[in-house]
């Protein structure tokens, strides 16, 4: 394999163990990282460095990640940082005083929180451009989206600042960032990972992992991080270190349900992909998605922005009026908005049929091993292209043709990853997609090990990185 222009957490992990280097030393170092790189990226929203090189210089860290740099997404407590969750109506928060256990299990591994990574207002849109907050640019071009809503995360890790960082996906927001960056993303299964926020929402749809950039950190925080008690929905997978040695039966879908084709590009990202699968002996044959497109893309739609409306309505309660654009985005008023248009039996019936897609998508894989697809319907868009001030008509058909194919998991409660396969002529990544069927992540998770092992990617560096 191709060696890796900066090391991963694994690899520095074991320099630190081994007395190569202090954790001191390591955590200064992307520190520096950042301070460079920051100014120009826009990553990281809350930094956190006097704490981070005091926990370092201090010692006794222990775990498999002992004295590794990292970030947690602001929209996640971590205790003695402010969570802005991306949005100016939070500007004024406290320092959080708690944080959950899943959080806690990063910190139990070891790894030094050097501060929050940026995200757009409450994670709902697929760019990190808040309108509060400096906007998060691509490091493979500074004039493109770094994907959302863990959009800073996977900047820091793509430019070099951290080797990982956390993220978390309610609607592709894991695979999203990853396919934009050139990194590694894997979304788990609904209920597999440590308790985290607290859903309010009628399906629970968001979990929790990280981005990385060698699929070998991605396994190893997963088994860190995974639930390993009795009441646990999934037998825990362990350590996956292995790459797959048994052939699959794939399912390729190259269209969105609603029939609309991806970018040249990105049908050239899943044919590659397609082919290089072929040549390591699985079996590839085309499929399409067990539900019908335009009507799921309407039911998410509901789903979502009944969760920006329960959201809208409660800083309202705070503010003691209505929320206005001084306090929230336009994109937020306009879900909520859409929400009070409905009548009251719209969302029952669209969470019932969401229900019944859970259900289809599980009869599905059991005919695929996994499922083969685009991430994203174009290369990384321009900034703005997305952002939550385009006029709502012009985003909504904008998201429709961009985030098509991600959703989907996410209702199924499904396993996917997206994985750093091409790149386009002008050097700008492009992931593919491979999902699996509910509590499959051992699968993936060596399918990935041996799509890095035929075609690394770690050596790879964006014109902008240290």
């Amino acid at each position: 394999m191709t060696t890796a222009w900066t090391p991963d957490a694994t690899e520095l992990a074991d320099r630190i163990r081994g007395k190569a280097v202090s954790a001191a030393e390591v955590v200064e170092e992307a520190i520096r990282k950042a301070e460079a790189l920051d100014p120009r990226i826009g990553a990281i929203v809350t930094p956190d460095y006097d704490r981070a090189l005091d926990k370092a210089k201090a010692g006794g860290l222990s775990g498999p990640f002992a004295g590794v740099p990292f970030l947690v997404k602001d929209l996640d407590p971590y205790n003695g940082l402010p969570t802005y969750y991306g949005s100016r109506s939070m500007l004024g928060a406290r320092p959080d005083t708690e944080q959950t256990p899943y959080v806690d299990a990063f910190d139990a591994a070891g790894l030094v929180t050097i501060g929050k990574s940026a995200t757009p207002e409450y994670g709902f849109l697929p760019t990190t451009e808040p309108m509060g907050f400096t906007p998060t640019r691509n490091p493979w071009n500074l004039e493109r989206s770094s994907g959302g809503s863990s959009g800073g995360a996977a900047a820091a890790v793509a430019s070099g600042m951290v080797p990982v960082a956390h993220a978390s996906d309610g609607g592709g927001s894991i695979r999203i960032p990853s396919a934009n960056c050139g990194l590694f993303g894997l979304k788990p299964s609904r209920g597999r990972m440590l308790p985290n926020r607290p859903s309010t929402w009628a399906i629970d749809i968001s979990v929790s992992h990280v981005v990385s950039r060698s699929v070998r950190d991605s396994a190893a925080l997963f088994a860190a991080t995974q639930r390993t008690d009795p009441d646990a929905p999934f037998t825990p997978i362990g350590l996956v270190s292995q790459p797959l040695n048994r052939p699959l039966k794939i399912g390729l879908v190259m269209n969105t349900g609603g029939g609309q084709a991806p970018d040249p590009e990105v049908r050239a990202a899943v044919e590659g992909a397609a082919k290089l699968l072929e040549s390591l002996g699985h079996a590839v044959e085309p499929t399409a998605l067990p539900m019908d497109g335009a009507r799921f893309g309407f039911d998410f739609t509901v789903l979502w922005a009944s969760g920006a409306a329960e959201l809208v309505a409660a800083i309202g309660q705070a503010l003691g009026r209505k929320p206005d654009t001084d306090v929230l985005e336009p994109f937020s008023l306009a879900m909520a908005e859409l929400v009070s248009q409905l009548t009251p039996d719209v969302l029952p019936a669209a969470i019932a049929r969401l229900n019944d897609d859970m259900k289809a998508y599980d009869t599905w894989l059991t005919t695929y091993d996994v499922i083969l697809s685009p991430v994203l319907g174009q290369p990384p868009v321009e900034l703005g292209h997305v952002a939550g001030w385009v006029p709502f008509p012009d985003l909504q058909q904008r998201l429709n043709a961009y985030v098509g194919y991600t959703p989907v998991q996410n209702v199924a409660g499904a396993p996917a990853m997206s994985v750093p396969l091409h790149w386009t002529a002008d050097g700008l990544p492009v992931g593919v997609q491979i999902a699996g069927r509910a509590g499959g992540e051992a699968t993936l998770l060596a399918l990935a090990y041996q799509l890095e092992e035929a075609q690394p990617w770690a050596h790879r560096r964006p014109p902008v990185s240290v």
